[in-house]
């Protein structure tokens, strides 16, 4: 399930990526299958052990192009160990949010991209989000939890204090706020609440068969109840 649109982002084969932040990789993974060179990123040291044995499975299945390179990085984000101007883009997907110092961690993110790269942050909506947090605090309220709601223009004017300029948004995955809230409700660690199974049974039939209905519905949906909000940016 991906949140970037990598032809908006500008993604091409030989290109030098930076996943910030990549989680279980799933960005990550796409970017390798398009060719590019790609940095998963992370502070878990779990999930990036995880993340490198998927790279070499696909490598040993043929799922990725000839000279594609894929490897993994621990650090901090507000601290970057790479050089200045490493990267052609930079997707940092569902981190922001996470970092209290949010302005230090995109100043990184603004260092490491070379002049003319392309850079896609993605962080939850605020309608969706302010949901979430009125439902439950448990949602928040925890260790590595969210720290903030943003709204889009705060997001794009912290990223264009940095230097880069704002190019434009896009929403996505409409379908999963309704999943969210739901949680929220019956609380957030109750997976096997009948409803919550139920709706996750819905989720992952969409991901798996992407019917024309679901995917329309989603579309048109995601300008409002998009669980995430999508900010693109070059660097001059």
């Amino acid at each position: 399930m991906l949140t970037v649109e990598f032809e908006r982002l500008g993604v091409q084969p030989g290109d030098r990526v930076l996943d910030m932040g990549c989680g279980a990789g799933r960005h990550a993974f796409e970017l390798y299958r398009r060719g590019a060179d790609v940095v998963a990123f992370d502070q878990d040291a779990d999930e990036l052990s995880a993340v490198s044995d998927m790279f070499a499975a696909m490598r040993t299945a043929g799922e990725v192009p000839t000279g594609a390179e894929a490897d993994v990085k621990q650090g901090d984000a507000l601290q970057l160990p790479f050089a200045d101007g490493e990267f052609d883009r930079i997707v940092a997907a569902e981190v922001l949010e996470h970092i209290p110092d949010d302005r230090r961690a995109i100043a990184e993110l603004a260092r490491v991209l070379r002049p003319g790269g392309t850079l896609a942050v993605t962080v939850p909506s605020w309608l969706p989000e302010r949901v979430c947090w009125a439902l439950s605090r448990e949602y928040h309220e925890v260790e590595g939890g969210h720290v903030r709601i943003y709204t889009a223009a705060e997001l794009a004017g912290k990223v264009a204090a940095a230097g880069l300029r704002y190019d434009g948004r896009g929403h996505a995955h409409a379908l999963h706020s309704p999943y969210w809230w739901l949680k929220c409700a019956v609380g957030v660690g109750n997976d096997d609440h009948p409803a919550v199974q139920a709706y996750h049974r819905l989720l992952v039939w969409d991901i798996m068969k992407g019917p024309w209905l679901t995917r329309t519905a989603e579309r048109l949906l995601d300008p409002v109840l998009g669980k995430s909000l999508v900010l693109y940016f070059t660097k001059p």
